[in-house]
């Protein structure tokens, strides 16, 4: 098991003493985190890391999982895909639903803690079914630079009855909010199996085992196989870029329980890919395995991502810091971690030929790609590791809980 202490060489001794300090002050004090699932997608990756360092300094930390049918999960996946700007229909059966979910998690899992920190909108009713005492935070990790107005003014009533809520971009915040909306960015855990350190040898034997030929240069996406990453626009992307380099296109992508539309845009994208796949040029790869996703990213020549909204994407940071150009759109809390030029390029969503562009100049330039890759690692170690998310959550909670006393 990780301890704190273990992150010193990477951001040193004063950091970690400066969070021991702080944690010092919350000894005692019981943290619960609520989210919908324990695997897949960037919350639960955060949380396997937060929730065990906590405990580590002092601040209990326990972490629930709301539980859901299927047909609650299509629909608050719904609700996602319409707080980034697509469309929703609502109606009562659909809002019992949603109601009903977080009323019955209530009734048997215990929520007794000194602040609970509720992420994205599956659990956040759970506020309107139990006894407030206490600080409640809602961590928003969506795109909401343009949510469906219908789907927002609904969800409006549950947010405004928490004290506080974080998100990851100043452009998120809402004028018709009125509670404090504080902006904290996500951050990796640099000696997690998907980013710690792997030797050449370890690299190759992943590759390998998952029968991804190694002579051409890879050009790889990780992300859920999910509309807002764009992965059959990426396709039109890379057909440009073969007709001018000789390469190889890999998705690496893995489900979670909480997406169920996963399947059928793995199923619509590789319907569309068919032909690239039959010849070898694109691969699609499951990245479960942390371990091949670390060896497959720092394999890759370009990581590039192709999304059309994004709350922050983790996938860009776990490139930087494995020193990978990065190519990627210019939506949601992207540009936070991009240096335009100088640790990659930001290209406008559908900008097809511009994206192409970059990822050509990358590939016929190799000294530009290392020198971005190196940039890259540097701003990640300074902004967007595990030990300053630690940091700005302790913080967070010591103003909330000596308010509240």
């Amino acid at each position: 098991m990780k301890c704190l202490q273990d992150y010193a060489r990477l951001v040193g001794g004063e950091a970690i003493s400066e969070i021991r300090e702080k944690a010092s002050g919350l000894r005692g004090r019981r943290i619960v985190h609520i989210n919908s699932t324990n695997e897949g997608g960037g919350v639960a990756e955060l949380l396997n890391s937060v929730v065990p360092l906590m405990n580590d300094i002092g601040v209990e930390t326990d972490w629930k999982i709301l539980n859901g049918t299927s047909d609650f999960f299509t629909l608050t996946k719904g609700f996602h895909n319409a707080l980034q700007g697509g469309s929703v229909e609502l109606d009562e059966l659909k809002e019992h639903l949603y109601t009903l979910t977080n009323a019955a998690f209530c009734t048997y899992a215990s929520i007794d803690a000194d602040c609970v920190v509720v992420h994205d909108p599956q659990p956040l009713p759970l506020i309107k079914f139990h006894k407030k005492k206490q600080p409640w935070i809602w961590r928003c990790h969506v795109d909401l630079s343009n949510p469906n107005q219908t789907l927002w003014e609904f969800l409006k009533k549950f947010i405004i009855e928490y004290d506080l809520v974080v998100m990851s971009s100043e452009k998120y915040k809402k004028k018709d909010l009125q509670l404090e909306q504080r902006i904290i960015c996500p951050a990796i855990d640099p000696l997690s199996d998907k980013n710690m350190w792997l030797s050449r040898e370890e690299i190759i034997n992943h590759i390998q085992k998952a029968e991804i030929p190694i002579d051409k240069p890879l050009i790889t996406q990780v992300a859920r196989m999910d509309q807002w990453k764009d992965p059959e626009g990426l396709l039109e992307v890379f057909e440009q870029i073969k007709a001018r380099f000789d390469c190889r296109l890999v998705y690496c992508h893995s489900p979670a329980s909480d997406d169920p539309e996963g399947t059928e845009v793995l199923s619509t994208t590789l319907r569309k890919a068919q032909k690239l796949v039959q010849s070898g040029d694109v691969i699609f790869v499951n990245g479960t395995n942390q371990l091949f996703v670390n060896a497959l990213q720092r394999f890759s020549t370009i990581i590039v991502q192709k999304s059309i909204s994004e709350g922050f994407c983790l996938s860009i940071t776990e490139a930087l810091w494995k020193e990978k150009p990065v190519v990627t759109t210019n939506v949601g809390g992207i540009p936070a971690q991009l240096r335009e030029a100088e640790n990659g390029f930001l290209v406008e969503p559908y900008d097809t030929t511009g994206f192409a562009d970059k990822v050509v100049q990358l590939l016929q330039n190799p000294d530009l790609a290392e020198q971005m890759g190196r940039k890259g690692k540097e701003i990640v170690n300074n902004d967007f590791l595990v030990t300053r998310l630690i940091s700005d959550y302790l913080d967070l909670y010591s103003t909330l809980l000596d308010g509240h006393n």
